[in-house]
């Protein structure tokens, strides 16, 4: 399995399968660098998407694994090569966040993030804020 930042011709992937954001704000993200994406023999199998909490605290946004590659470590890959992407550049806290009915709290606490907090917003469930020191 590779990691690459995304490009241009990751576009097309990312906008069928990541609906959680505008189209328009793809190519900002893609060209900020700040999506990565995971393939395997040049075949896409997921991405992660991050940005920045309170424009300084790296705050990923999203990964997705295809369903089948799920289970096999590859989310834990990722994270850890954006965390230390994250550390190299200097930055010392990271942050995410999960809703309370997802599976991925556990993931994420088994990985080093501890709860830091939640958000309540009307029509949602309950939405975890997880943070990790690097």
């Amino acid at each position: 399995m590779n990691i690459e930042i995304a490009t241009e011709k990751d576009y097309k992937y990312i906008v069928d399968k990541d609906k959680h954001i505008p189209e328009s704000l793809v190519r900002t993200k893609i060209k900020e660098k700040e999506i990565f994406i995971l393939k395997e023999l040049e075949r896409e199998i997921g991405w992660m998407r991050y940005g920045y909490f309170w424009d300084n605290i790296p705050f990923m946004n999203m990964l997705w694994i295809e369903e089948e590659y799920r289970g096999q470590g590859i989310g834990k890959k990722i994270v850890l090569h954006w965390e230390e992407n994250m550390r190299q550049r200097g930055f010392k806290l990271v942050m995410t966040s999960t809703q309370s009915d997802e599976e991925a709290q556990h993931f994420y606490r088994k990985i080093g993030y501890r709860d830091a907090g939640c958000l309540i917003l009307e029509t949602q469930p309950l939405e975890v804020i997880l943070t990790k020191n690097l």
